[in-house]
């Protein structure tokens, strides 16, 4: 009998489940369901920073979506039953650290707290703890450099600590009401199972050793004096978080009688710990030494693995290396940027250059695709919601370079596609910097499925070969794959993750080849970017930039 698994993927601005045969990672059904609460599914205020989410929408999206999955595999095949169903996978953005009661109950769910923004979910790019996170690096720099050491050598204002210090002081009626403090990737599997109280959560180690500092070498999370020092309060907090944390083979739970009866699905089935959607985007993209993996969306998210068993130097400005973060016995590697879509979207929605039609993705790509490297005289820097990698720092912002009176939207579009490129370059250095052989980049997400133009420019920006994930939904995909290795076997599932993947993924035919002749032209330019990179984005830089705008007027003239 054919099996099945359900991947649920929690994204910014809505959920989507997505059925999948356990036998070949083919997708058999998808839902999706936009948040209800916010703008398009994020509570935004005056501050530019602040970024929060209704957990009451991450419960009611899990139940609408899989009963629609299920009522859609019902319709393409008279066959199928929700019984065929034997695991469920979860992925979440983060960190998206949630306030919680002693039972696990999220505060904004009550009615005490229902309006404020404070007790809601702390979205990924919620960026109100700047301060809070450079205190953080501050006093690990000092007492705890080992702490810095796997997470790059600078805590983000991304991350959990620092959202959570910023609740502590600015919203203190929150944090004393709060018993303690869960990422949804944990709470989602958590509030399927009936595990959401604190003696019987179970947290993954994607989200507690990347952006909580967790980390079995020193005893799991920051010890308590090094958290006292931030405040007292959060040394007691210390106490409250729990002290294992798990990979993704592992279940968080099984599904209760509650939500077997809100979905339709089986009572019992499994749940596996919950991961970030670009780990489990790495998963369903087929990750393994040696692949990069990128999940390009509104932001990036770079992900690698490497053995477990083989030395590995800590790589400054990297987002974490954490010891079975996206696969069981090696360690994940994350990097990303800030905003690539983002910035995309900022110029053809804010910006609106020749208005809503002259001015879409579409026409503006269309448009960009006809420039040569070099052609415009423009250099930019990705920098609009700041720097994740290699830089950590999100004080930083955009900048576009080198416009005269004939400068078109276009060429604009074209540049800022081609400073994304050069921040992906970047990241692929310092990996290799640090004996991280990348050889072989896989891509996913909705820009690499269906913008070429961009595919191509980062071929020829970095001078490799771009392939694309054969999946349209590598991060659900990754979800469900977790859900088949809980199952097991003996279910009709699988036994490990790399059985699975073998099983489950695959790449698509085209390749984007680089040109060598743009890659050229692409190196000359690239050394303008790090120029701009360092100048602007160190401390140390201690050269002039005089240089750079006559040199792209240069390169403009030769290509023109």
């Amino acid at each position: 009998m054919a099996k099945y698994t359900i991947g649920l993927d929690y994204g910014t601005n809505s959920v989507r489940a997505v059925l999948v045969s356990v036998a070949n990672g083919r997708e058999t059904a998808t839902a999706t369901w936009t948040y209800e609460h916010g703008l398009q599914g994020v509570i935004l205020s005056r501050d530019p920073n602040l970024a929060r989410q209704h957990p009451g929408d991450y419960l009611k999206g899990a139940e609408i979506t899989i009963k629609a999955v299920l009522k859609a595999a019902r319709r393409k095949s008279k066959s199928f039953k929700a019984s065929d169903v034997i695991g469920i996978g979860v992925d979440t953005t983060g960190s998206t650290p949630l306030p919680v009661d002693a039972e696990g109950t999220a505060l904004a769910l009550k009615k005490r707290f229902a309006n404020n923004p404070a007790a809601m979910a702390w979205l990924w790019k919620d960026h109100t703890g700047v301060a809070e996170a450079s205190e953080i690096t501050a006093l690990a720099r000092r007492l705890r450099p080992h702490y810095l050491a796997k997470c790059g050598g600078t805590y983000s204002s991304e991350w959990f600590f620092s959202k959570v210090l910023h609740c502590l002081r600015t919203s203190p009626a929150v944090f004393d009401a709060a018993y303690t403090w869960v990422e949804i990737a944990d709470w989602i599997p958590a509030s399927l199972t009936g595990t959401t109280a604190p003696d019987k959560l179970r947290v993954g180690i994607c989200a507690a050793g990347h952006k909580a500092m967790f980390n079995s070498q020193w005893g799991g999370y920051p010890d308590k004096r090094f958290l006292g020092k931030l405040d007292p309060k959060l040394a007691g907090l210390r106490d409250r978080l729990p002290a294992e944390a798990h990979t993704i083979d592992k279940a968080a739970g099984r599904l209760t009688a509650d939500w077997a009866k809100r979905t339709a699905l089986p009572a019992g089935i499994p749940v596996a710990v919950g991961a970030f959607d670009a780990h489990l985007g790495a998963v369903g993209a087929g990750v393994g030494p040696g692949t990069l993996v990128k999940i390009i969306g509104t932001s990036t998210c770079d992900i690698m693995v490497h053995p477990a068993r083989k030395p590995l130097a800590d790589i400054p400005g990297l987002c974490g290396q954490v010891e079975g973060s996206v696969m069981p016995a090696t360690i994940g590697l994350e990097a990303g940027q800030s905003a690539v879509g983002d910035i995309f979207n900022w110029f053809v929605n804010y910006i609106q250059p020749g208005g809503k039609s002259a001015g879409s993705h579409e026409s503006l790509t269309a448009a960009a695709k006809k420039l040569k490297p070099g052609e415009s005289g423009l250099m930019a820097l990705d920098w609009n919601n700041g720097n994740r990698t290699i830089l950590v720092d999100q004080r930083l912002t955009g900048l576009i370079l080198g416009q005269t009176l004939y400068t078109t939207p276009a060429e604009i579009y074209h540049a800022l596609i081609e400073a994304t490129a050069f921040g992906a370059l970047t990241i692929i250095n310092r990996l290799e910097e640090y004996g991280v052989k990348v050889r072989q980049v896989v891509n996913c997400g909705g820009i690499a499925e269906k913008n070429p133009v961009i595919m191509q420019i980062y071929a020829d920006v970095t001078g490799r070969p771009m392939r694309i994930s054969r999946s349209g939904q590598t991060c659900a995909l990754g979800a469900a794959i977790a859900g088949a290795v809980v199952a097991g076997s003996r279910a009709g599932g699988w036994s490990s993750v790399r059985a699975a993947q073998k099983a489950m993924t695959g790449l698509k035919a085209r390749v984007f080849k680089p040109n060598g002749a743009a890659h050229k032209i692409y190196l000359e330019l690239y050394a303008l970017y790090r120029q701009l990179h360092d100048a602007f984005g160190t401390e140390q830089w201690s050269g002039g930039c005089h240089n750079i705008m006559k040199q792209l007027l240069e390169i403009r003239a030769r290509v023109r």
